[in-house]
C-alpha cells in the first residue's frame, strides 16, 4: 500500500495530479483546495496517499497533510452514503478545521455547502464523526475552543464584541468568527474589539 509519494509534479487536473518518482507518474485524486496548494509543474512535492483497491481497479488519493487524510478516512469509512466523490467535496469546501469545527458545533449547514451534499447526509456525516474527530494541532485546537465559546457566549468581551460588529457588517456568525479566530493568531496580547475588527476585516479581505 502506498502512504505516500515524494516527487515532481508532472500535471495538475481538474480533479487529479501527477507525481512523477524516479520516472513513475502516479495519478493521485485530490480534493480542489489540496489542487490549489500545490506549487508549479516540476517543483518536488509530497502527497500523503490513502490507496483505495477494487478488484477491476487501484485508485490513489492524495492530500497536503495527513489530517486531511484522516479526515477522508472517517469521511469514507464511518457515515454511511459517502464515497470518495462525496468525501472530497467536503474536503474540497472545508479545510480540516473548518470541518472540526463544523462536527464539533453540530454545524450542519456549514458541511451542507459541499457540492452533492444535501442536509441529509450532512447531518450523518456531523452525528456520526462526533466521537471519531481526529487529532488536532494546537491551533486547530485553539480555533475549535474559540468558536465554542463564541458559541456558547462564554467568549471574553473583545472577542464576542469584534464578531458582533463583524456580523453587523453583513458577515454571517460562523465566517466572522473564523475571521476573528484567525485575527487572534497575530493580535498580540490583550488585543481590545477594535484593533481584532480590524485584523478580522483583513484577514475577510484575503
Amino acid at each position: 500500500m502506498i502512504g505516500k509519494l515524494t516527487g515532481l509534479l508532472d500535471e495538475i487536473g481538474e480533479d487529479h495530479c501527477v507525481v512523477d518518482v524516479n520516472g513513475v507518474g502516479y495519478v493521485a485524486f485530490c480534493p480542489a483546495r489540496t489542487l490549489a496548494n500545490l506549487p508549479g509543474v516540476g517543483v518536488k512535492v509530497t502527497l500523503f496517499i490513502e490507496t483505495y483497491v477494487r478488484e477491476d481497479m487501484i485508485r490513489l488519493y492524495g492530500f497536503v497533510t495527513s489530517l486531511e487524510r484522516e479526515w477522508f478516512r472517517l469521511l469514507m469509512g464511518n457515515v454511511q452514503g459517502v464515497g470518495a466523490k462525496v468525501a472530497l467535496a467536503v474536503l474540497s469546501t472545508l479545510s480540516a478545521s473548518e470541518l472540526a469545527n463544523a462536527v464539533a458545533l453540530r454545524d450542519i449547514a456549514m458541511v451542507s455547502r459541499a457540492p452533492g451534499v444535501g442536509r441529509k447526509v450532512a447531518e450523518r456525516i456531523v452525528n456520526e464523526l462526533q466521537s471519531k474527530v481526529p487529532a488536532y494541532s494546537a491551533e486547530a485546537a485553539a480555533e475549535m475552543g474559540l468558536k465554542q465559546d463564541i458559541g456558547s457566549g462564554t467568549a471574553p468581551a473583545p472577542v464576542a464584541d469584534a464578531v458582533s460588529a463583524l456580523v453587523n457588517l453583513g458577515y454571517g456568525r460562523d465566517i466572522a468568527a473564523n475571521a476573528v479566530a484567525a485575527a487572534l493568531k497575530n493580535a498580540g496580547e490583550g488585543p481590545d474589539a477594535g484593533k481584532l475588527i480590524r485584523l478580522g476585516l483583513k484577514e475577510l479581505a484575503r
